[in-house]
């Protein structure tokens, strides 16, 4: 294999030719690239050629369970990375267009060690990528997206014989059934369901239906231009415009999914949009009356409710803070043995007996279903007020390249712990300690917060503060967290603030 070249401009010859893969499309736990100013499709072949390689260096058996999301631009470079799969003597078996959650369940119903889903998420469209697994229900992280990028990137694919392909039918309604089961409401329930034209338009709608809910559709259609926003649940565009409808329609709640159905996120009955931990709070809560004593793992932009909500201390309830990122989630939640984990992003990663352990946002609108069914005198915006009163901001993503994010990360987090072991104050209030698993998580003597963290996805950094008191105490947090940012010139604008 010959090492792919970091740049090929294109409408040239080599640009039909030659492998081109930008090293910094190699994140920490998938990879995405814009396409095609920075991968090209025999640049994707060459990642398949990779990933096969490193499938057989690993002793894994070669299947390998194949699909892609509704993007116009997805199937061809699906095909593309397929035909490096095969070179690497794979057997395929394509799944057809997918979310990424049934691509993962593929590997259970298929029972086939690897997966592969073309998919750029929530990127925005002009970005593609790839998330890949061997271990059900886990996904590369950093250590085998490492091994991977050094195989593409040093031309160390091998080409072998014994690959196939073969096209299987039939996984969508499979999982659909696994995911809705003999469920059915027992209470009536209305919900504005909100794909934003992306992929989950084809799920979603028909699971609703056949669990007995009524369905207001918003934007049902599937429609590869995202016309309306870009299906993200977490940006607040979507989230605002879930609101208007559940205040047009009277509905009972929104669920909302991005691009490739692996979150979701929640409006409730007024229309108050609650962000993911927040829903994972009262999820767990739910849960733990279930499954007593129970374990959560909530990422490090989370709510410090998993630890200090006094509802599941009295379950038993042990709270467990981790890395940001799916991969990184879903390997907690199994090495552990938690119940679930959540994250603020709105990947929910729902383990036995409940789940698979992989992040579905399928599979969590059920379970929110299946949740208010159990509390038939309960409304969604009840069970968000029953929970104890933060304040905290949406997740705010200051600019800051691919190449420099990490190296200006370290400074800001030697900064913080600098400023924590002199005993200097953050909004007025001594620092209790710094939490730098992830980031830096500045907590203080009341259980408030800040964070910032580099984004494994985009060229930007990431901060989330809350406070625990006021509105005003989390503006003040943020303050005192942005002027240290401020301190790097490599930080650009934030994308939003508050």
């Amino acid at each position: 294999m010959t090492k792919p070249i970091p740049e090929v401009s294109p409408n040239t010859w080599s640009f039909l030719r030659d492998a081109m893969i930008k090293p910094t499309g190699f994140r920490e736990y998938d990879a995405r690239w814009k396409y095609p100013e920075e991968i090209n499709l025999p640049g994707m072949t060459a990642l398949g050629l990779g990933l096969g390689t490193q499938m057989i260096k690993r002793g894994i058996e070669p299947v390998i369970a194949v699909g892609n999301d509704y993007r116009d631009y997805s199937l061809a470079i699906k095909n593309a990375l397929i035909l490096g799969l095969m070179q690497a003597g794979i057997r395929v078996k394509d799944i057809g267009p997918a979310v990424s959650p049934m691509a993962y369940f593929a590997q259970f119903h298929l029972d086939v060690p690897a997966v592969a889903m073309v998919t750029a998420s929530h990127n925005p469209n002009g970005w593609t990528g790839v998330k890949m697994g061997f271990d059900r229900p886990l996904t590369h992280g950093p250590d085998e997206m490492s091994e991977l990028r050094d195989i593409v990137l040093n031309g160390e694919g091998v080409a072998r014989e014994g690959g196939s392909y073969e096209f299987v039918d039939g996984v969508k309604e499979a999982y659909i059934d696994d995911l809705v089961g003999d469920f059915k409401m027992s209470r009536p329930l209305k919900i504005v369901c909100a794909t934003g034209n992306g992929t989950a338009s084809a799920f979603a709608p028909e699971i609703f239906e056949r669990i007995g809910v009524e369905v207001v559709p918003s934007h049902n259609a599937l429609d590869y231009s995202f016309p309306n926003y870009n299906p993200n649940p977490e940006d607040m565009a979507m989230l605002h415009d879930m609101a208007g409808s559940v205040k047009a329609s009277g509905a009972d709640l929104a669920l909302g999914f991005d691009g490739d159905g692996d979150r979701c996120g929640v409006v409730d009955d007024e229309g108050e949009e609650i962000f993911a931990d927040k829903v994972g709070v009262i999820m767990a809560r739910d849960l733990s009356k279930i499954y007593p004593n129970a374990t959560f793992v909530a990422d490090v932009k989370s709510t410090g409710l998993f630890a200090s909500d006094p509802a599941l201390q009295a379950n038993g309830v042990k709270a467990d803070y981790w890395k940001t990122g799916h991969s990184h989630m879903k390997r907690r939640v199994k090495e552990i043995g938690a119940l679930a984990g959540f994250e603020k992003s709105g990947h929910y990663f729902l383990a036995e007996p409940i789940g698979r352990g992989y992040d579905c946002g399928m599979r969590v609108a059920v379970e929110v279903c299946k949740m208010l069914d159990r509390n038939p005198d309960m409304k969604m915006s009840d069970l968000r007020k029953a929970l104890p009163k933060t304040w905290s901001t949406p997740t705010m993503s200051p600019y800051a390249a691919d190449t420099e994010k990490y190296d200006i990360l370290a400074r800001l987090v030697d900064k913080l712990v600098a400023k924590a072991d002199a005993g200097e104050t953050f909004a007025g209030r001594a620092i209790k300690e710094v939490v730098t698993v992830n980031g830096a998580r500045v907590i203080l003597d009341n259980g408030s917060w800040g964070l910032v963290r580099a984004s494994s996805n985009t060229p930007n950094l990431v901060v989330v503060c809350e406070s625990s008191e006021s509105e005003d105490e989390m503006r003040a947090i943020f303050a005192d967290i942005d002027a240290v940012i401020r301190t790097e010139p490599g930080v650009g604008d934030y994308d939003q603030t508050i």
